[in-house]
């Protein structure tokens, strides 16, 4: 089987149809019917059911599209690390993040990128949980990664620094004039939950904090994320979490912000399928020579 044959096949499995995906891919419709049934002699079945209006897959099908789609990204990751090996000069860098990182964080490291290498584009891709962040880095839709680490993964981790995790309130909160708080002190608070917060021993990770302060958080609101969080809790609705860099750098200072005692903080790497060479490698040295706003004392 060729490399073509499975950009073909995942073509028309994204297209639904061979007329459409002939047309994206430039070829005759024949010709593409024809390498798709080659493509299912060398695999020994069908991988496409065809059907008067279309097309979907087989059993066979869907066992062998994750492959495919791996196969053709791990390609198309291979072009651009060769591309971009002499020096970060050319092509593409895809980098994959989870939101709260790229709305705080990646902004002002991309600007700088760009003015110290204009000859190679930035692609990002955003999620909404470290666990899909790493599911997708996995199968090769980035070149690297930048998030939290990885508990268990295969490839290098580099620690690029911290993220403070911050509590926001309203302007007029009686709490606004302080610079931190204990946990306990919020207990009968309404809290602003969030979609995309962590999991921490398999709880997410405010029920873990306040259960250890002696209290269960109450839930005025949930949301998908982070920065419309920070929003509802900057109108009153309820206290929310972010990570500080998200409520002063993207979200604005409309919004007092409490450090919590002791304090909470996440550290960030940059991981990878492969060895970081080129462009990679001057991104993560960018990066953490930018470093996330806040102390980088050790956490566990």
């Amino acid at each position: 089987m060729s490399l073509r044959q499975m950009e073909y096949f995942l073509t028309v499995v994204e297209e639904a149809s061979f007329t459409r995906a002939a047309e994206l891919l430039h070829v005759t419709q024949p010709a593409l019917s024809h390498q798709i049934k080659a493509l299912e002699r060398t695999v020994g079945g069908a991988l496409l059911e065809r059907l008067p209006r279309g097309v979907r897959l087989t059993p066979m099908g869907r066992a062998y599209l994750p492959h495919a789609e791996r196969s053709v990204r791990s390609a198309a990751q291979a072009r651009r690390a060769a591309r971009a090996a002499a020096g970060a000069e050319g092509g593409e860098l895809h980098i994959a993040t989870v939101h709260a990182v790229a709305v705080g964080i990646l902004p002002d490291v991309f600007a700088r990128w760009r003015r110290a290498h204009p000859g190679v584009a930035l692609v990002l891709h955003e999620y909404a949980t470290p666990e899909a962040l790493e599911e997708q880095l996995e199968r090769g839709t980035a070149d690297l990664a930048v998030g939290p680490p990885p508990a268990h993964w295969p490839g290098p981790v580099v620690p690029v620094g911290e993220e403070e995790i911050v509590l926001v309130v309203p302007f007029d909160d009686p709490l606004a004039g302080r610079a931190s708080v204990h946990l306990r002190e919020l207990a009968d608070r309404p809290w602003v939950r969030c979609a995309m917060e962590p999991v921490v021993q398999g709880r997410p990770f405010l029920d873990l904090a306040c259960g250890e302060a002696g209290f269960t958080p109450r839930t005025a609101v949930r949301t998908e994320h982070t920065s419309t969080a920070v929003r509802m809790a900057a109108a009153g609705v309820g206290v929310a979490t972010a990570p500080a860099h998200v409520v002063r750098g993207a979200v604005g200072e409309d919004c007092a912000v409490l450090a919590v005692d002791p304090p909470w903080r996440r550290r960030l790497a940059v991981f990878s399928r492969v060895e970081l060479t080129g462009a990679t490698a001057v991104f993560t040295e960018l990066l953490a020579g930018s470093g996330p706003p806040g102390p980088r004392t050790p956490t566990g």
